[in-house]
Protein backbone atom coordinates (compact mmCIF):
# COMPACT_ATOMS: atom_id res chain seq x y z
CA UNK A 1 0.00 0.00 0.00
CA UNK A 2 1.18 3.50 -0.80
CA UNK A 3 0.24 6.99 0.29
CA UNK A 4 0.28 7.87 -3.41
CA UNK A 5 -3.22 6.38 -3.54
CA UNK A 6 -5.60 6.63 -0.56
CA UNK A 7 -9.26 5.80 -0.18
CA UNK A 8 -11.16 7.19 2.79
CA UNK A 9 -14.31 5.19 3.47
CA UNK A 10 -17.04 4.66 6.09
CA UNK A 11 -17.62 8.40 6.21
CA UNK A 12 -20.08 11.19 5.61
CA UNK A 13 -18.49 13.68 3.23
CA UNK A 14 -19.01 17.37 3.94
CA UNK A 15 -19.48 19.35 0.73
CA UNK A 16 -20.04 23.14 0.60
CA UNK A 17 -23.82 22.75 0.27
CA UNK A 18 -24.72 19.32 1.62
CA UNK A 19 -23.68 16.13 3.38
CA UNK A 20 -23.04 12.93 1.43
CA UNK A 21 -23.60 9.88 3.65
CA UNK A 22 -21.87 6.54 3.06
CA UNK A 23 -19.20 8.32 1.04
CA UNK A 24 -15.73 7.54 -0.17
CA UNK A 25 -12.92 9.88 -1.15
CA UNK A 26 -10.22 8.77 -3.57
CA UNK A 27 -6.89 10.60 -3.31
CA UNK A 28 -4.10 10.06 -5.81
CA UNK A 29 -0.69 11.77 -5.81
CA UNK A 30 -1.81 14.39 -3.31
CA UNK A 31 -4.95 15.40 -5.21
CA UNK A 32 -8.61 14.56 -4.79
CA UNK A 33 -9.58 12.31 -7.68
CA UNK A 34 -13.14 11.42 -6.74
CA UNK A 35 -15.78 11.99 -4.08
CA UNK A 36 -18.67 9.54 -4.29
CA UNK A 37 -20.56 6.73 -2.70
CA UNK A 38 -18.53 4.17 -0.77
CA UNK A 39 -19.25 1.40 -3.30
CA UNK A 40 -16.95 3.08 -5.84
CA UNK A 41 -14.15 0.82 -7.06
CA UNK A 42 -11.01 0.85 -4.91
CA UNK A 43 -7.77 0.86 -6.95
CA UNK A 44 -5.41 -2.04 -6.37
CA UNK A 45 -2.78 -1.26 -3.76
CA UNK A 46 -4.62 1.76 -2.37
CA UNK A 47 -4.23 2.61 1.29
CA UNK A 48 -7.58 2.41 3.06
CA UNK A 49 -8.45 4.91 5.80
CA UNK A 50 -11.53 4.02 7.82
CA UNK A 51 -13.32 7.15 9.04
CA UNK A 52 -15.17 5.06 11.61
CA UNK A 53 -18.57 6.43 10.72
CA UNK A 54 -17.45 10.01 11.18
CA UNK A 55 -17.02 12.84 8.73
CA UNK A 56 -14.51 13.63 6.01
CA UNK A 57 -14.07 17.39 5.73
CA UNK A 58 -11.89 19.78 3.78
CA UNK A 59 -8.96 20.97 5.83
CA UNK A 60 -9.54 24.15 7.77
CA UNK A 61 -8.11 27.50 6.63
CA UNK A 62 -7.20 30.16 9.21
CA UNK A 63 -6.51 33.69 7.97
CA UNK A 64 -6.07 35.20 11.46
CA UNK A 65 -3.74 33.27 13.77
CA UNK A 66 -0.86 34.39 15.97
CA UNK A 67 0.59 31.24 17.47
CA UNK A 68 0.17 28.08 19.51
CA UNK A 69 2.05 25.43 21.42
CA UNK A 70 4.00 28.05 23.39
CA UNK A 71 5.22 29.86 20.23
CA UNK A 72 4.13 33.07 18.54
CA UNK A 73 4.88 33.71 14.88
CA UNK A 74 6.32 37.06 15.97
CA UNK A 75 9.10 35.24 17.82
CA UNK A 76 10.64 35.36 14.37
CA UNK A 77 12.42 32.00 14.36
CA UNK A 78 11.96 28.95 12.18
CA UNK A 79 11.52 26.83 15.32
CA UNK A 80 8.68 29.06 16.57
CA UNK A 81 6.90 28.99 13.21
CA UNK A 82 7.21 25.20 13.00
CA UNK A 83 5.87 24.80 16.54
CA UNK A 84 2.86 27.03 15.95
CA UNK A 85 2.08 25.37 12.61
CA UNK A 86 2.37 21.83 13.98
CA UNK A 87 0.10 22.79 16.87
CA UNK A 88 -2.63 24.05 14.56
CA UNK A 89 -2.48 21.11 12.17
CA UNK A 90 -3.46 18.87 15.09
CA UNK A 91 -6.68 20.88 15.24
CA UNK A 92 -7.47 20.33 11.56
CA UNK A 93 -5.92 23.48 10.08
CA UNK A 94 -4.18 22.58 6.83
CA UNK A 95 -3.66 26.14 5.55
CA UNK A 96 -2.90 29.24 7.58
CA UNK A 97 -1.78 32.82 7.18
CA UNK A 98 0.68 33.65 10.02
CA UNK A 99 -0.42 36.95 11.49
CA UNK A 100 1.74 39.83 12.72
CA UNK A 101 1.21 42.00 15.78
CA UNK A 102 2.39 45.51 16.67
CA UNK A 103 6.08 44.65 16.72
CA UNK A 104 8.97 46.66 15.37
CA UNK A 105 9.87 46.56 11.65
CA UNK A 106 12.87 44.37 12.51
CA UNK A 107 10.62 41.89 14.33
CA UNK A 108 8.07 41.84 11.51
CA UNK A 109 10.73 41.19 8.87
CA UNK A 110 12.22 38.38 10.99
CA UNK A 111 8.76 36.84 11.26
CA UNK A 112 8.19 37.06 7.51
CA UNK A 113 11.51 35.40 6.69
CA UNK A 114 11.00 32.62 9.26
CA UNK A 115 7.60 31.91 7.73
CA UNK A 116 9.16 31.88 4.27
CA UNK A 117 11.65 29.23 5.39
CA UNK A 118 8.94 26.98 6.82
CA UNK A 119 6.73 27.52 3.78
CA UNK A 120 9.59 26.42 1.54
CA UNK A 121 9.98 23.19 3.53
CA UNK A 122 6.61 22.19 2.12
CA UNK A 123 4.02 19.70 3.29
CA UNK A 124 6.70 17.05 3.83
CA UNK A 125 7.39 18.70 7.18
CA UNK A 126 3.84 17.94 8.32
CA UNK A 127 3.06 21.63 8.61
CA UNK A 128 0.05 23.42 7.13
CA UNK A 129 0.44 25.28 3.86
CA UNK A 130 1.47 28.93 4.20
CA UNK A 131 0.17 30.81 1.12
CA UNK A 132 1.34 34.09 2.63
CA UNK A 133 1.47 36.39 5.63
CA UNK A 134 -1.33 38.39 7.21
CA UNK A 135 0.14 41.84 7.86
CA UNK A 136 -2.12 42.68 10.78
CA UNK A 137 -0.27 44.89 13.25
CA UNK A 138 1.16 47.52 13.55
CA UNK A 139 -1.30 49.87 11.78
CA UNK A 140 -4.02 50.05 14.44
CA UNK A 141 -6.02 52.98 15.80
CA UNK A 142 -4.59 54.32 19.09
CA UNK A 143 -7.87 53.69 20.94
CA UNK A 144 -8.35 50.15 19.55
CA UNK A 145 -4.99 48.48 20.15
CA UNK A 146 -6.55 45.83 22.40
CA UNK A 147 -4.13 43.27 23.84
CA UNK A 148 -1.37 44.19 21.38
CA UNK A 149 1.61 46.16 22.61
CA UNK A 150 0.69 49.86 22.37
CA UNK A 151 4.36 50.84 22.05
CA UNK A 152 4.53 49.10 18.67
CA UNK A 153 1.44 50.76 17.21
CA UNK A 154 1.99 53.36 14.49
CA UNK A 155 0.45 54.95 11.44
CA UNK A 156 1.25 53.50 8.01
CA UNK A 157 4.03 55.08 6.00
CA UNK A 158 5.02 54.08 2.46
CA UNK A 159 8.67 53.79 3.55
CA UNK A 160 7.73 51.00 5.98
CA UNK A 161 4.99 49.03 4.26
CA UNK A 162 6.66 49.05 0.83
CA UNK A 163 9.38 46.84 2.33
CA UNK A 164 6.81 44.38 3.64
CA UNK A 165 5.04 44.14 0.29
CA UNK A 166 8.40 43.81 -1.47
CA UNK A 167 8.95 40.45 0.24
CA UNK A 168 6.21 39.01 -1.98
CA UNK A 169 4.68 37.17 0.98
CA UNK A 170 1.95 39.57 2.14
CA UNK A 171 -1.42 38.11 1.07
CA UNK A 172 -3.75 39.63 3.69
CA UNK A 173 -3.25 43.28 4.68
CA UNK A 174 -4.91 45.11 7.58
CA UNK A 175 -5.02 48.79 8.48
CA UNK A 176 -7.43 50.90 10.54
CA UNK A 177 -9.38 52.95 8.00
CA UNK A 178 -9.25 56.25 9.90
CA UNK A 179 -5.45 56.47 10.12
CA UNK A 180 -3.52 59.04 8.06
CA UNK A 181 -2.15 57.22 5.03
CA UNK A 182 -4.64 54.35 5.20
CA UNK A 183 -6.00 54.95 1.70
CA UNK A 184 -2.51 54.80 0.16
CA UNK A 185 -1.84 51.58 2.10
CA UNK A 186 -5.02 50.00 0.77
CA UNK A 187 -4.27 51.03 -2.79
CA UNK A 188 -0.79 49.50 -2.69
CA UNK A 189 -2.16 46.33 -1.09
CA UNK A 190 -4.73 46.14 -3.90
CA UNK A 191 -1.99 46.46 -6.51
CA UNK A 192 -0.19 43.57 -4.81
CA UNK A 193 -3.29 41.38 -4.98
CA UNK A 194 -3.90 41.25 -1.24
CA UNK A 195 -7.13 40.52 0.58
CA UNK A 196 -7.57 43.87 2.32
CA UNK A 197 -9.08 44.25 5.77
CA UNK A 198 -9.88 46.91 8.35
CA UNK A 199 -9.18 45.95 11.94
CA UNK A 200 -8.54 47.43 15.39
CA UNK A 201 -10.36 50.49 14.19
CA UNK A 202 -12.92 53.06 15.33
CA UNK A 203 -13.78 54.05 11.76
CA UNK A 204 -17.01 55.79 10.80
CA UNK A 205 -19.23 54.79 7.89
CA UNK A 206 -17.73 57.58 5.79
CA UNK A 207 -14.19 56.36 6.52
CA UNK A 208 -15.21 52.79 5.74
CA UNK A 209 -16.70 53.91 2.45
CA UNK A 210 -13.43 55.59 1.46
CA UNK A 211 -11.56 52.43 2.45
CA UNK A 212 -13.95 50.30 0.39
CA UNK A 213 -13.33 52.44 -2.68
CA UNK A 214 -9.59 51.92 -2.12
CA UNK A 215 -9.98 48.13 -2.06
CA UNK A 216 -10.87 47.13 1.52
CA UNK A 217 -13.32 44.20 1.63
CA UNK A 218 -13.17 42.64 5.11
CA UNK A 219 -13.44 43.50 8.80
CA UNK A 220 -11.48 41.56 11.40
CA UNK A 221 -13.08 39.72 14.35
CA UNK A 222 -16.61 41.10 14.33
CA UNK A 223 -17.59 43.05 17.48
CA UNK A 224 -14.03 42.90 18.85
CA UNK A 225 -11.86 46.06 18.73
CA UNK A 226 -14.16 47.62 16.14
CA UNK A 227 -16.34 50.69 15.86
CA UNK A 228 -20.04 50.84 16.58
CA UNK A 229 -22.62 53.54 17.17
CA UNK A 230 -21.64 54.00 20.83
CA UNK A 231 -17.87 54.09 20.30
CA UNK A 232 -18.20 56.60 17.47
CA UNK A 233 -20.10 59.03 19.67
CA UNK A 234 -16.85 59.54 21.61
CA UNK A 235 -15.21 60.70 18.36
CA UNK A 236 -17.99 62.68 16.69
CA UNK A 237 -20.63 63.47 19.28
CA UNK A 238 -24.16 63.71 17.93
CA UNK A 239 -25.96 62.94 15.75
CA UNK A 240 -24.75 59.37 16.30
CA UNK A 241 -23.08 57.70 13.34
CA UNK A 242 -22.85 54.27 11.79
CA UNK A 243 -19.57 52.39 11.85
CA UNK A 244 -17.92 49.12 10.87
CA UNK A 245 -20.73 46.89 12.13
CA UNK A 246 -23.40 48.62 10.07
CA UNK A 247 -21.14 48.88 7.00
CA UNK A 248 -20.57 45.12 6.93
CA UNK A 249 -24.22 44.28 7.51
CA UNK A 250 -25.38 46.60 4.73
CA UNK A 251 -22.68 45.89 2.14
CA UNK A 252 -22.95 42.51 0.44
CA UNK A 253 -19.41 42.79 -0.94
CA UNK A 254 -17.96 42.88 2.58
CA UNK A 255 -17.00 39.85 4.67
CA UNK A 256 -16.04 39.45 8.29
CA UNK A 257 -15.02 36.82 10.82
CA UNK A 258 -15.94 35.56 14.27
CA UNK A 259 -13.90 34.01 17.06
CA UNK A 260 -16.27 31.20 18.06
CA UNK A 261 -14.38 30.02 21.13
CA UNK A 262 -17.33 30.42 23.50
CA UNK A 263 -15.48 33.17 25.37
CA UNK A 264 -15.46 36.14 22.98
CA UNK A 265 -19.07 36.05 21.76
CA UNK A 266 -22.27 34.73 23.33
CA UNK A 267 -24.35 32.18 21.38
CA UNK A 268 -26.91 34.78 20.33
CA UNK A 269 -24.20 36.88 18.69
CA UNK A 270 -22.87 33.87 16.80
CA UNK A 271 -26.41 33.06 15.65
CA UNK A 272 -26.96 36.70 14.67
CA UNK A 273 -23.75 36.71 12.61
CA UNK A 274 -24.71 33.50 10.84
CA UNK A 275 -28.25 34.67 10.10
CA UNK A 276 -27.43 38.24 9.08
CA UNK A 277 -24.14 37.72 7.24
CA UNK A 278 -24.30 34.13 6.02
CA UNK A 279 -21.68 31.43 5.32
CA UNK A 280 -20.51 32.98 2.03
CA UNK A 281 -19.41 36.18 3.84
CA UNK A 282 -18.64 34.93 7.37
CA UNK A 283 -15.33 33.27 8.23
CA UNK A 284 -14.29 31.34 11.31
CA UNK A 285 -10.86 32.28 12.65
CA UNK A 286 -8.97 31.26 15.76
CA UNK A 287 -7.02 34.48 16.46
CA UNK A 288 -5.07 31.98 18.56
CA UNK A 289 -2.18 32.99 20.78
CA UNK A 290 0.75 30.93 22.04
CA UNK A 291 -1.45 29.57 24.85
CA UNK A 292 -3.11 27.02 22.54
CA UNK A 293 -2.44 23.52 23.94
CA UNK A 294 -0.38 24.99 26.78
CA UNK A 295 -1.06 24.85 30.55
CA UNK A 296 -2.62 27.86 32.27
CA UNK A 297 -0.17 30.63 33.09
CA UNK A 298 1.19 34.01 32.03
CA UNK A 299 2.52 34.34 28.49
CA UNK A 300 3.60 36.99 25.99
CA UNK A 301 1.37 38.06 23.13
CA UNK A 302 3.67 38.81 20.21
CA UNK A 303 7.44 38.61 20.49
CA UNK A 304 8.58 36.55 23.48
CA UNK A 305 10.60 39.48 24.83
CA UNK A 306 8.84 42.66 23.74
CA UNK A 307 5.23 41.49 23.52
CA UNK A 308 2.48 42.26 26.01
CA UNK A 309 1.56 40.01 28.93
CA UNK A 310 -1.59 37.94 29.02
CA UNK A 311 -2.97 35.24 31.28
CA UNK A 312 -4.10 31.96 29.75
CA UNK A 313 -6.71 30.13 31.84
CA UNK A 314 -6.93 27.07 29.63
CA UNK A 315 -9.76 28.52 27.52
CA UNK A 316 -8.89 32.09 26.52
CA UNK A 317 -6.25 34.78 26.96
CA UNK A 318 -6.93 37.79 29.14
CA UNK A 319 -4.85 40.93 29.65
CA UNK A 320 -3.75 41.60 33.24
CA UNK A 321 -6.71 43.97 33.67
CA UNK A 322 -9.17 41.22 32.69
CA UNK A 323 -9.98 42.22 29.11
CA UNK A 324 -9.87 39.57 26.39
CA UNK A 325 -6.49 38.87 24.81
CA UNK A 326 -7.23 36.62 21.84
CA UNK A 327 -8.21 32.97 21.75
CA UNK A 328 -6.38 29.93 23.06
CA UNK A 329 -8.32 27.34 21.06
CA UNK A 330 -7.98 25.64 17.67
CA UNK A 331 -10.27 25.70 14.65
CA UNK A 332 -11.90 22.37 15.50
CA UNK A 333 -13.11 23.94 18.74
CA UNK A 334 -14.53 26.91 16.81
CA UNK A 335 -16.50 24.52 14.60
CA UNK A 336 -17.90 22.64 17.59
CA UNK A 337 -18.93 25.86 19.36
CA UNK A 338 -20.69 27.16 16.22
CA UNK A 339 -22.48 23.80 15.91
CA UNK A 340 -23.67 23.98 19.53
CA UNK A 341 -24.53 27.69 19.44
CA UNK A 342 -26.24 28.26 16.10
CA UNK A 343 -28.80 26.88 13.69
CA UNK A 344 -26.18 26.60 10.92
CA UNK A 345 -26.11 23.20 9.20
CA UNK A 346 -22.83 21.35 9.39
CA UNK A 347 -21.91 22.03 5.76
CA UNK A 348 -22.26 25.77 6.37
CA UNK A 349 -20.10 25.58 9.49
CA UNK A 350 -17.35 23.78 7.60
CA UNK A 351 -17.67 26.20 4.69
CA UNK A 352 -16.95 29.11 7.05
CA UNK A 353 -13.77 27.33 8.13
CA UNK A 354 -12.62 26.24 4.68
CA UNK A 355 -14.11 27.32 1.36
CA UNK A 356 -15.13 30.86 2.35
CA UNK A 357 -11.63 31.85 3.55
CA UNK A 358 -10.19 30.13 0.48
CA UNK A 359 -12.45 32.16 -1.81
CA UNK A 360 -11.68 35.43 -0.06
CA UNK A 361 -7.91 34.92 -0.22
CA UNK A 362 -7.86 33.66 -3.80
CA UNK A 363 -6.80 30.06 -3.18
CA UNK A 364 -10.12 28.27 -3.75
CA UNK A 365 -8.84 26.79 -7.01
CA UNK A 366 -6.35 24.78 -4.92
CA UNK A 367 -8.06 24.01 -1.63
CA UNK A 368 -11.05 24.69 0.59
CA UNK A 369 -13.48 21.94 -0.48
CA UNK A 370 -13.64 18.27 -1.38
CA UNK A 371 -13.62 18.66 -5.15
CA UNK A 372 -11.96 16.72 -7.93
CA UNK A 373 -8.55 18.17 -8.81
CA UNK A 374 -8.05 20.11 -5.61
CA UNK A 375 -5.18 19.47 -3.25
CA UNK A 376 -6.02 16.70 -0.79
CA UNK A 377 -6.10 18.78 2.39
CA UNK A 378 -8.51 16.67 4.39
CA UNK A 379 -9.65 16.23 7.98
CA UNK A 380 -11.35 13.11 9.30
CA UNK A 381 -13.68 14.03 12.16
CA UNK A 382 -15.52 11.89 14.68
CA UNK A 383 -19.33 12.09 14.90
CA UNK A 384 -18.74 14.65 17.67
CA UNK A 385 -16.43 16.66 15.38
CA UNK A 386 -13.20 15.72 17.13
CA UNK A 387 -10.13 15.51 14.88
CA UNK A 388 -9.15 11.91 14.17
CA UNK A 389 -6.77 12.29 11.23
CA UNK A 390 -5.34 15.08 9.08
CA UNK A 391 -3.95 14.85 5.57
CA UNK A 392 -1.94 17.70 4.07
CA UNK A 393 -1.58 17.35 0.30
CA UNK A 394 -2.53 13.71 0.68
CA UNK A 395 0.10 12.95 3.32
CA UNK A 396 -0.98 11.76 6.74
CA UNK A 397 0.16 14.01 9.56
CA UNK A 398 1.60 12.19 12.56
CA UNK A 399 0.53 13.91 15.80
Amino acid sequence: MSEDCIVIHNATAILPDRLVPDAGVLIRNGRIEKVGRAHMKTPAGAMLLDAGGGYVSPGFIDIHVHGGGGADFMDGTVEAVRTACQTHVRHGTTTLFPTTTTGSPTEIHAMIEACRAVRDEGAASGAPHIPGIHLYGPFFAPDKVGCHSAEGRRNPTPEEYRRYFATGLIRVATCAAELPGAQAFYRMAARKGCFITCGHSNASWAEMDKAFRAGMRHVDHFWCAMSGVVSLRSRFGTPMQAGMEQFVLMNQDMSTEVIADGEHLAPELLEFAFQMIGPERLLLVTDANRGLDMPPGRYKFGHHQTGSDFDHDGKVGRAPGGSLASSSMGMDHMVRVMKASTSAPLWSLIRMASLTPAERTGIAHETGSLETGKRADVVILSPKLMVRQVLVAGRQVVF
